[in-house]
């Protein structure tokens, strides 16, 4: 007599179990292109310009507004090279809705001050401002380099990288030796590496022969001169950002896991590329959308509160005499954000019946939001329905996800600014270990699953 339990309760599955020989080659496939264009897309503007090259191969070409549009064809517009709307029409029209997938590629990060450049006791350094939710403490004594834009007053964009070339010096922030730590030791987490003690260093010799004061400073200043062009004043109109100098690699004995900086979110912002990317004439037109400033509120004119989104959707809805408004009341939105993998080593934050696990797929979270689900957008019942519906027609592996215990913490997503434009909206993403550290680990099954799960969206009906 069989066990009622097996049909009656719910049990998780591990991914592992549940792939044969063809599919684990598949995961790992998969996995290696994430694992190249994370190491390139090191910040929001390289994952747009990575992202942009890749479409191009797969056939994507910038939307023309004054050209027609007809199934299949595969359309990108990049909005001011910080903000990425991909499209593949569908044979329906755009009243029936769209199938839309959502991710950042925007991640926490350390950005140059706008008058960066001092000279402390004949050592010069860079001030920073910390963008996002950083823990400081992680931030000193590890590898940094540099990428950005610096824009000169001739309209000429000069593009900075410095550190991602092995040939490259690295960066560094200096922290206390701990002979002389005791005070800083005392001190929270939170509060034993202040902000403005994030300063760069950038070189110890003086020039020679002069007799002026800066003499470090303003050998650092030659070098840059040299290689870019700039002079000091051009910082003040520079986006200059300094992040992980760490290569992407696999880790763990067995090679389940991968180790990066910007898993959240450019692994379901992968996902979602790749999954469009391999997407031909749908029923229902496919968007992906790369969006920037997650991290602080998804605002300003690259976030997902710009209007760019309606610009790009009304385009389309132009095209087929729809209105954009009937286009969102039908269409369908996957937010896909990373959550937080349970760690057994700090169990107590986490609920673990409702937790995401490594290896278990990609993460649903209904709701993110803080304490009493505030800020979220708290899918419905039946967007929650259709989502499974939709994973188990495509044998897509996943588990339920919820961010920490009720009164530990939170987070957000731009599922809220989704679903305040009439568009039915659940988060789904890669469950992440160490989150905003300036070095995550994911799983490569639930890379592999989330780029399924996102493929699976795109084709829905």
């Amino acid at each position: 007599m069989s066990d009622p339990r097996d049909e009656l309760f719910y049990k998780q599955k591990h991914v592992h179990d549940l792939l044969d020989d063809g599919e684990l080659k598949l995961s790992e496939d998969y996995c290696r292109k994430y694992m190249d264009y994370l190491q390139k897309a090191k910040t929001e503007r390289l994952a747009v310009s990575e992202a942009v090259e890749l479409a191009k191969k797969y056939g994507f070409h910038e939307f023309d507004r004054s050209a027609p549009i007809k199934a299949g064809d595969k359309l990108y517009r990049s909005v001011r090279g910080k903000l990425l709307l991909l499209a593949v029409v569908g044979r329906e029209s755009m009243a029936e809705g769209a199938n839309i997938c959502a991710a950042h590629i925007d991640s926490p990060r350390l950005d140059l001050k706008q008058i960066p450049l001092y000279e402390q006791n004949e050592l010069a350094y860079f001030k920073t401002h910390y963008y996002g939710g950083i823990r400081k403490y992680q931030w000193v004594t590890i590898p940094l380099e540099l990428h950005g834009v610096v824009a000169l007053k001739t309209g000429e964009n000069v593009t900075v990288n410095i550190g991602a070339d092995p040939a490259d010096p690295i960066l560094y922030i200096s922290d206390l030796l701990p002979h002389l730590a005791a005070k800083q030791s005392e001190q929270p987490l939170a509060k034993a590496i202040p902000g403005e003690k994030l300063n760069i260093i950038l070189g110890s010799l003086p020039v020679k022969d002069d007799k002026g004061a800066d003499r470090v400073k303003l050998n650092v200043m030659k070098i840059l001169n040299e290689k870019y062009g700039i002079t000091e004043e051009d910082f003040l109109s520079a986006e200059i950002e300094a992040v992980p100098a760490f290569p992407v690699r696999e880790a763990g004995l067995d090679r389940s896991l991968i180790a990066g900086y910007g898993h959240d979110d450019r692994v379901c912002a992968f996902a979602e590329l790749q999954a469009i990317y391999e997407t031909e004439a749908p029923e229902k037109t496919a968007v992906c959308i790369l969006a920037d400033k997650e991290e602080i509120g998804s605002v300003g004119v690259s976030g997902m509160i710009s209007e760019a989104f309606e610009c790009f959707m009304g385009d389309l809805c132009d095209k087929q005499s729809v209105k954009l408004e009937h286009c969102f009341e039908r269409s369908f939105c996957v937010s896909a954000d990373v959550t937080n993998a349970f760690d057994p080593t700090w169990p107590e934050v986490s609920e673990l019946r409702n937790n995401s696990k490594l290896n278990y797929g990609v993460g649903i979270a209904k709701f993110t939001g803080r304490g009493g689900k505030s800020g979220s957008n708290d899918a419905s019942a039946e967007v929650m329905g259709k989502i499974r519906r939709i994973f188990a027609q495509s044998d897509v592996v996943w588990q339920y996800a919820e961010l920490g215990r009720v009164d530990e913490g939170g987070g957000g997503t731009v599922a809220c600014y989704m679903g305040n434009r009439n568009i039915d909206t659940v988060d789904a993403g890669v469950p992440v270990l160490s989150m905003h550290s300036p070095y995550e680990i994911v799983a490569k099954h639930d890379c592999y699953m989330t780029y399924k799960a996102m493929k699976a969206v795109y084709a829905s009906k």
